[in-house]
């Protein structure tokens, strides 16, 4: 069964309801964490998971709010009273090597892997094949190498996640039928920003994808001052979900 946490819901603006990004994906034994900002790895205790656990790493796109943990998690690897010794691959879009071999002249001695493998990698056209998930990816209306992600399951079901996105038709057709599509939802429809949904425009975007439940996260403060979900249904009439810190869905 395969189950989706919702580690943060929240940005990189401080909330006491909401953390930042990050999410935890489970299929059989394999675990995938989309996005870890600032705080995760302690959200990923509260759900009984450690930095041991994950084995995939997905990013969406480099800002901090989505990539802060990433450092402290292969620290505590290296560190921890247990080193880490099981494989890691570690993967992002576009540009992702290069900053990550920027991490490296900064952290080198103390998150290089002396334990365990570490596989860095960037996406490409083709689909990336982990054990027995398929995970597309196609960029996204946010900054240079940002992308959305379809991982398809053995079973047949599939999610796909945005990251940070304006509408864009990548992500419609990422999440065509898909059986949760996660979008981000970073203000109201009375708040639009340029690069960044609102209800309005994630509605739209799983209308034209026919996805069978929409997840809305990634929301900031002022969210929490509107009906989110009320502005969602105008565009959109199946099965919404609003984003909390440590939701559980089971896909």
């Amino acid at each position: 069964m395969e189950e989706l946490i919702v580690l943060g819901s929240g940005t990189g603006i401080p909330s006491l309801r909401r953390a930042s990004p990050g999410i935890m994906i489970t299929s059989g034994s394999t675990q995938l964490l989309i996005d870890s900002g600032p705080g995760i790895l302690r959200k990923m205790l509260e759900v009984g998971i450690t930095y041991q656990d994950p084995d995939l790493l997905l990013y969406t796109h480099l800002h901090p709010d989505h990539t802060a943990d990433l450092v402290p998690i292969l620290f505590a690897c290296k560190y921890g009273d247990f080193p880490r010794e099981k494989d890691l691959l570690c993967v992002g879009g576009p540009g992702f090597k290069f900053f990550f071999e920027e991490l490296e002249k900064l952290y080198a001695p103390w998150i290089k892997p002396p334990s365990y493998p570490l596989t860095v990698k960037e996406v490409h056209k083709e689909p990336l094949l982990y054990r027995d998930i398929q995970i597309f990816s196609k960029p996204v209306a946010h900054i240079s190498g940002s992308v959305g992600y379809r991982i398809e399951f053995k079973n047949g079901k599939s999610i796909a996640i945005s990251g940070d996105m304006d509408y864009c038709q990548n992500m419609i057709d990422l999440g065509i039928e898909v059986d949760l599509l996660v979008l981000e939802c970073s203000f109201p429809d009375e708040r639009k920003v340029e690069g960044h949904l609102t209800p309005s425009l994630a509605g739209r975007i799983a209308f034209e994808s026919r996805c069978k439940k929409l997840l809305l996260t990634h929301l900031y403060p002022v969210c929490d001052q509107f009906d989110i979900v009320h502005q969602c249904r105008q565009t959109y009439e199946g099965e919404i979900v609003l984003g909390e810190d440590l939701l559980k869905i089971r896909i």
